[in-house]
C-alpha cells in the first residue's frame, strides 16, 4: 500500500510499543505510519528478549547433560559451535521478525513504515533521513516510543578499547550491530543486573571464563537480598567469580584484550580478559529527536515527562515504553511498553475520556538458570512505604516437586501487611519461577490474602505449591505436613 504521509498517529519507533499502538490504531479504525533508524522490531526481537533466551537454553541443554541431576545419568560433554548457535539464532530473530513485525505491515490496512532516522521538526511535523533521503512527514498525534539503549559510563580509557553491550545479540542483518561472532576465552562483565547475570551464565556454561564486576554490596539491586545472595551463590558454585564492592578505575588494551584497573576492599587490582561487556543499566533514547523543537519537556534523565496518560506537555504528542523511564513505576520490559503502547493509541485517537496507566502489578522474571521471579513490593519497599508487613522466607526442599526433580536449589518469599493479611509481593528462585509468577501477579492483581493462596487446590506435584506452602508457613511448621496436605 502506499505509504501515508499524514496519518491519524505518527509514531517514532518499530518496536514492541510502537506496534502495539500501531495495531491498536488499526482496530480503532486509523491510519498509524511507523519510523524506524535501525531494524524493525526494536532491540527486544533483534538484540534482547529473544535472541538472548534463545541462547540462555541452548546453554542449559550443554551444562545439564554435563551436570545430569539424577544419580544413574552417565556426564555427557555436548561440544558446542558457536558459530551454529549464533545461525540458528540470527535464522529464529528473521523468522520472528518477519512474522510478528514485517508480515503486519504488509497485511494489515492503514499500516506503515518509512525506514530512517525520525527528527521532531515541530509540534506536528517530522522529517526522516533515511536510504532515500530526508522525508517531511506530519501526523495528527504524535507517539514517541523511541525505546533505550544501553548505558555507557564515563570510564578512563573505554572510548580507547573495543567493547560488547548487550546488543552483542544482534543479529547479522543489523548494520548497527556489535555483535559477537567469536566465543571469547574470557569475559569481564561491567554490572550486577539482570542482563549482567543472564549473560554471564550463558559465556560460562559453553566454557567461557567470566568475571563479574559491580559497585554495589549486592547484585541484583532491588531484589529481595536472601534471593539475591542465593542466586549469587548458584552461580558462583558454577565458576563465575562475583565481585562485589568494586570501583573500577580504567580500562586499557591489554595482551589478550582489555585490562581493567579497579578498587576493591582498599587495595588495587589489574583483571584481564579477552572481551569485555558493559552492562551498566539503559538510559532512554530522546537525544537528536528534536524534541525540544515541539516543546516537549524531559526529566532530568533524559526521559520524556508525561502524565498518567502518557500523555507529553504537548497535548497531542504521547510517549510510552522505555523513553519515559521510570515514571508512574513503569519499568524496562516489553510486555509493560507493549500495555502503555496499546493505551497511548488508545487515549489519542478513540475520542474517549483518557484512561490512566497501572503498573501496580508486573511480574518480571530474570532469566539465569534457575530463574528469578518477583512481583509487588518487596519487604523493604513495603516498609518504606509505611506498610506493617510480616515476611516469610521458604526453602524449595519444602516444595514436593522440587525434590521429585533433583531441582531444590532456590528460595521463595511473601510479603503480607498484617493487619488485612493482604499479600503484598511474591519473589521466587527456583525452576519454572517466571511460569509460577503469573499465579502471584493473578492474586495480586485481585488483592488476594493469605488464605486465598492457602485454601486454593493446586495441582500436585507442582512448582506453583511453593506459594500455598509459603503462605501456610504464615501459621504452621510446614516441615510437619504430608503430600497436599493443608
Amino acid at each position: 500500500m502506499p505509504i501515508v504521509t499524514e496519518p491519524d498517529l505518527l509514531i517514532l519507533g518499530s518496536g514492541s510499543t510502537a506496534f502495539a499502538a500501531a495495531l491498536h490504531a488499526a482496530d480503532l479504525g486509523k491510519t498509524a505510519l511507523l519510523t524506524e533508524e535501525r531494524t524493525v522490531g526494536g532491540t527486544c526481537a533483534n538484540r534482547g528478549c529473544l535472541p538472548s533466551k534463545n541462547l540462555i537454553e541452548a546453554a542449559r541443554l550443554v551444562y545439564e547433560a554435563a551436570h545430569p541431576r539424577y544419580p544413574g545419568l552417565t556426564p555427557l560433554q555436548l561440544p558446542a559451535n558457536w558459530a551454529e548457535l549464533l545461525e540458528q539464532k540470527d535464522a529464529l530473530v528473521q523468522t520472528y521478525r518477519w512474522e510478528r513485525y514485517e508480515r503486519l505491515l504488509r497485511e494489515i490496512p492503514g499500516l506503515a513504515l518509512v525506514a530512517g532516522r525520525a527528527q521532531l521538526l515541530s509540534p506536528h511535523e517530522v522529517v526522516v533521513t533515511g536510504p532515500d533521503g530526508p522525508r517531511r512527514l506530519r501526523g495528527q498525534q504524535l507517539l514517541i516510543a523511541t525505546g533505550s539503549r544501553p548505558i555507557i559510563p564515563a570510564l578512563p580509557g573505554l572510548e580507547k578499547v573495543p567493547f560488547l553491550t548487550s546488543d552483542l545479540l544482534s543479529s547479522a542483518d543489523d548494520p548497527w550491530r556489535t555483535s559477537l561472532r567469536q566465543q571469547p576465552r574470557s569475559l569481564l562483565i561491567l554490572g550486577g543486573g539482570a542482563i549482567a547475570l543472564e549473560l554471564g551464565q550463558l559465556f560460562a556454561r559453553l566454557g567461557t571464563q567470566v568475571t563479574v564486576l559491580t559497585r554495589g554490596s549486592q547484585l541484583l539491586p532491588g531484589v529481595e537480598p536472601e534471593l539475591a545472595q542465593a542466586l549469587a551463590d548458584l552461580l558462583q558454585a558454577e565458576g563465575l567469580r562475583l565481585l562485589t564492592g568494586v570501583q573500577v578505575q580504567a580500562v586499557a588494551p591489554g595482551g589478550s584484550g582489555v585490562v581493567v584497573t579497579l578498587q576493591r576492599a582498599g587495595r588495587t587490582e589489574t583483571l584481564e580478559a579477552e572481551q569485555l561487556l558493559v552492562a551498566t543499566g539503559r538510559r532512554p533514547n530522546t537525544d537528536g529527536l528534536g524534541l525540544e523543537r515541539a516543546g516537549v519537556a524531559l526529566e532530568a534523565d533524559g526521559a520524556v515527562r508525561v502524565d498518567r496518560a502518557l500523555r507529553t506537555s504537548v497535548a497531542h504528542i504521547w510517549a510510552a515504553g522505555d523513553v519515559i523511564g521510570t515514571a508512574w513505576g513503569n519499568q524496562f520490559a516489553t510486555p509493560v511498553g507493549a500495555a502503555d503502547g496499546k493505551l497511548a493509541a488508545h487515549n489519542a485517537l478513540s475520542g474517549e475520556p483518557p484512561r490512566a496507566i497501572d503498573h501496580r502489578v508486573i511480574p518480571r522474571c530474570i532469566f539465569t538458570d534457575p530463574p528469578l521471579a518477583m512481583v509487588g513490593l518487596t519487604d523493604a519497599q513495603a516498609q518504606a512505604e509505611g506498610l506493617a508487613c510480616a515476611c516469610r522466607v521458604l526453602p524449595l526442599s519444602l516444595v514436593p516437586r522440587a525434590g521429585a526433580i533433583h531441582r531444590t536449589q532456590g528460595l521463595v518469599k511473601m510479603v503480607v501487611e498484617r493487619s488485612s493479611r493482604r499479600v503484598l509481593g511474591v519473589s521466587l528462585l527456583g525452576q519454572s519461577a517466571g511460569e509460577v509468577i503469573h499465579e502471584a501477579a493473578m492474586a495480586l492483581r485481585f488483592g488476594a490474602t493469605l488464605e486465598d493462596f492457602t485454601e486454593l487446590i493446586h495441582v500436585y506435584p507442582t512448582m506453583a505449591e511453593a506459594l500455598k506452602l509459603v503462605a501456610l508457613s504464615f501459621t504452621r511448621d510446614v516441615r510437619l505436613l504430608s503430600c497436599c496436605a493443608s
